[in-house]
């Protein structure tokens, strides 16, 4: 980060944020000597963006100890060759599996809020990057699970080592929406989820508009101003009217199979409050309208007026050509944006201008990626725009929710540091 960008993002800071705007980059060896990303306590929400460079993760402990895990993807190399020149580098290496990565990150958090299970696993859309990928039969890559008739990778990595309590999905039992799920993927992720109530995990679809199927498990009446909005799943999105909500695609008999949504615009949407702290999640949303025949397509603009404006937003379908639309952006109006990056085109240009345009909204903001391909940095000259673009983003914001900070830890190697700070926000 330059010194001009430094001046500028500190001046611009000075109109949405009460305390002074200073980012702090270290050296990984620095990191150990003068920072350390502190310890969950009570009533403090962390929110981990998990880099593993094989798809979307992330970590949720909530204010009294409940846990929550976003998606846990995982490409695997060498299944389809001719797509593996696109992948960013596994993160840290390729020692273990990036299920297993996530396993080992999320044990350490969990251990520091004594816990050592998650209550909830959501998860967007039925893609790989989201649920994990397997190689079918060969099990020195993908070995079979010790709880059912399955292999390992993705979530079943992590629920291998992690009970999972509760598995939220967008179209749990029949998975019939908008078309019986397809790809050689799917089977895995349904034997997974058949097993699990002979280990005292249930599975439940997501319903949208409501915010009582995700909720503090343990002390709920401490923190009154927490919640978890489901805002979108398969079309139907909250009206912002109690439980409200709306379908916006049109009915299937109205379409040709191959104009049905896709699972990426059927991705599933949450938007989590804490005082006057926000959070905005929605998988793989996307714009795309094919050159106006899909005139309903537009679902991730739809979704984030539902939403309204946030503190942070993970950017839709990991900032690819067709989402992160100018619609997104102005809906929203983070102040913050976290990239969920395993490919080349994470982001692509457009997205990222977007995030960045002080024409859809005024005043300063930050944009992270979880992990960054360099033949990208090289192609997409505003990277270097970018408050960060490999490691792993949490997101902690102290109990009430009043204020919030962002650190960066180092995710090239195991147990890697805190390498950059920013913050602490507070609201005018």
């Amino acid at each position: 980060m330059s010194l001009d960008r430094r001046a500028f993002l500190s001046r611009a800071a000075a109109s949405f944020i009460t305390t002074q705007f200073s980012p702090i980059l270290l050296s990984q060896s620095q990191a150990v000597e003068h920072l350390t990303l502190p310890s969950w306590e009570p009533g403090y929400l962390y929110i981990h963006h998990i880099s593993t460079g094989r798809g979307s993760c992330a970590l949720l402990i909530l204010p009294d100890a409940t846990t929550m895990m976003i998606d846990a993807g995982s490409k695997v190399k060498g299944l389809d060759p001719e797509s593996d020149k696109f992948l960013i580098a596994p993160r840290p290496n390729d020692s273990l599996r990036p299920g297993q990565w996530i396993a080992k990150y999320a044990q350490e958090c969990l251990s520091q809020a004594g816990r050592n299970e998650i209550d909830y696993f959501l998860l967007t859309h039925m893609h790989d990057d989201h649920f994990g990928t397997v190689w079918p039969g060969r099990y020195d890559i993908s070995p079979r699970s010790q709880f059912g008739p399955y292999q390992l990778g993705g979530i079943t990595d992590v629920a291998e080592t992690i009970p999972v309590r509760k598995v939220i999905d967008r179209c749990y039992p029949d998975y019939a929406y908008p078309a019986p799920i397809a790809g050689p993927q799917f089977p895995n992720y349904h034997a997974f989820i058949k097993s699990l109530p002979g280990r005292g995990g249930t599975v439940e679809r997501f319903v949208p508009g409501v915010k009582k199927q995700i909720t503090l498990k343990r002390t709920p009446d401490r923190y009154p101003d927490f919640s978890i909005r489901n805002l979108a799943s398969n079309g139907d999105v909250w009206t912002g009217v109690g439980d409200e909500t709306k379908a916006h695609f049109p009915p299937l008999e109205t379409l040709k199979p191959e104009d049905y949504p896709s699972e990426n615009k059927c991705s599933l949407a949450i938007r989590l409050q804490y005082g006057k702290f926000s959070y905005f999640s929605a998988g793989d949303q996307d714009h795309e309208v094919r050159h106006g025949r899909w005139p309903w397509g537009d679902i991730e603009a739809v979704t984030a007026r539902a939403s309204g404006k946030v503190q942070v937003a993970v950017a839709d379908h990991h900032g690819y050509a067709n989402a992160c639309g100018p619609d997104w952006v102005r809906a929203l109006q983070p102040k913050i944006f976290v990239i969920n990056s395993w490919d080349s085109a994470h982001p692509t240009i457009n997205a990222l201008d977007n995030m960045l345009d002080q024409d859809l909204y005024a005043g300063p903001r930050l944009v992270f990626s979880t992990a960054t391909k360099p033949e990208a940095e090289i192609a997409i000259r505003r990277m270097s725009e970018m408050a960060s673009r490999n490691g792993h983003v949490i997101i902690r914001v102290p109990p009430g929710g009043n204020s919030f900070e962002v650190f960066v830890k180092d995710s090239s190697v195991p147990d890697g540091g805190v390498i950059a700070h920013f913050g602490s926000f507070s609201y005018a």
